[in-house]
């Protein structure tokens, strides 16, 4: 809905800018497109949106790159796009396993990156290495890229000291100092960059808004398979963060008990979902039965060589996760549910093949399991959604900005491009 029906203590400022990312996100969706489209899909006026072009063409966030003759009477129209190199931002991805850092642009693409593969260090060390890979980046940027950027987007599981036995991961001291600091805050200082905290799975979920399956669906459960599993929630096209920002966090959701030889002893505590459906279950029945992991990395030949091991986890994670899929649909109507995973895209096709089986068989009378899908990104859906967050809170058509609801976010300073 365009702005022009704001409610009660908007003002214009508010609805010129919600507008101004409105028809942003029209024509990312759209592509190319002309001014008369961009007013049809946003719902403005010819006039209104011909205003907001010029404005978002001399900030250099659109560009035209041609004409349309075909079909039409009169004039050619003038087709706008995106333009890529309007604003740039860093994303760092941090889990228990992992650290990312990469450099992209409007248009979503990964320009640069730096990947390590490690158990997690102490926040000081990690705030180094990170430190560092994103000075490495700024130093690849002309004046003109350093200056449009907009910030350091910063995605990382929360509670990262939480569910150390439950994830078999053996640097308990390191991984529990985590949860005494606040690493936005510190990376802030270190970089004078303003930061954007999220937690991983609403990142990727607004990569998804922003980059993927949002060009078509504005509601959708998102989850991700990672060495925990992370999830997020997508509804009219903005993130639920929900009071905690925890909204959409799968991975404690109850569960029955795994079938698989591997799994850790239960005792008096239930089941929940982290311990089934992400890749560090994989890993510890990978290792039950003799086999050697040192890192992600490791994971292709592995799973290539071991094929009846990697289904057995599979079929496992896949059982798993139809109790919560079928328990968010019936509180809140979701229609699509985004899977993706940091395994490589035939064994995310298969998790969602043999997920889709399991829910039709299990769904109640009278209803429709959810459509399942593919996320866009695989494993750069971490490090794109952490590079996502700035860019999302300049340019999406949040709903707060018409309220002036917007959550303040981590940060030492703001940049100077307008939106």
């Amino acid at each position: 809905m365009a702005a022009g029906r704001a409610g009660q203590g908007t003002n214009s400022v508010q609805i010129r800018q919600y507008n101004q990312r409105l028809v942003l996100q029209r024509l990312r969706r759209l592509g190319q497109a002309s001014k008369a489209d961009l007013a049809r899909a946003a719902g403005l006026t010819n006039t209104a949106v011909g205003q907001i072009a010029a404005e978002l063409e001399a900030f250099g966030l659109v560009e035209t790159v041609g004409k349309r003759h075909e079909g039409q009477r009169g004039q050619p129209a003038t087709l706008l796009q995106i333009n890529p190199a309007g604003a740039f931002a860093i994303g760092v991805r941090i889990d228990r396993s992992r650290i990312e850092t990469v450099l992209a642009d409007l248009g979503g693409r990964i320009i640069a990156q730096h990947t390590h593969d490690l158990d997690l260090p102490p926040p000081d060390r990690t705030l180094e290495i990170v430190r560092q890979d994103v000075e490495s980046l700024l130093v690849l940027c002309s004046p003109e890229t350093r200056r449009r950027v907009i910030g350091i987007g910063l995605a990382r599981p929360f509670n990262l000291g939480s569910w150390l036995r439950l994830l078999d991961l053996s640097n308990v001291e390191s991984l529990k100092a985590w949860d005494q600091v606040d690493f936005a805050v510190a990376l802030a200082r270190e970089t004078s960059l303003k930061v954007f905290d999220e937690n991983d799975g609403t990142a990727g979920a607004i990569a998804e808004l922003f980059y993927g399956i949002g060009h078509e669906a504005d509601d959708f459960l998102y989850l991700f398979v990672g060495p925990c599993i992370g999830g997020g929630l997508a509804l009219d096209g903005e993130c639920r963060r929900g009071m905690t920002d925890n909204a959409g966090d799968v991975a404690v959701m109850p569960v029955g008990p795994s079938g698989l030889v591997s799994a850790p002893p239960l005792g008096d505590r239930s089941e929940i979902l982290l311990t089934r459906a992400s890749i560090n279950a994989l890993i510890r029945h990978l290792r039950h039965h003799g086999h050697a992991v040192a890192g992600l990395g490791d994971l292709p030949g592995l799973m290539a060589r071991h094929r009846d091991l990697a289904l057995e986890w599979l079929d496992d994670c896949a059982a798993a996760l139809v109790g919560p899929i079928l328990s968010m649909q019936a509180l809140l109507d979701v229609p699509l549910v985004v899977i993706d995973s940091d395994l490589d895209r035939s064994w995310i096709d298969l998790l969602i093949e043999r997920t889709d089986a399991r829910l039709a068989a299990a769904v109640a009378e009278a209803r429709r399991p959810p459509r399942l899908a593919a996320g866009s990104f695989g494993a750069y859906a971490g490090a794109l959604g952490a590079a996502s967050l700035p860019l999302f809170v300049h340019f999406g058509p949040r709903a707060g900005l018409l309220t002036g609801a917007v959550n303040a976010l981590h940060g030492v300073r703001e940049h100077a491009i307008p939106l």
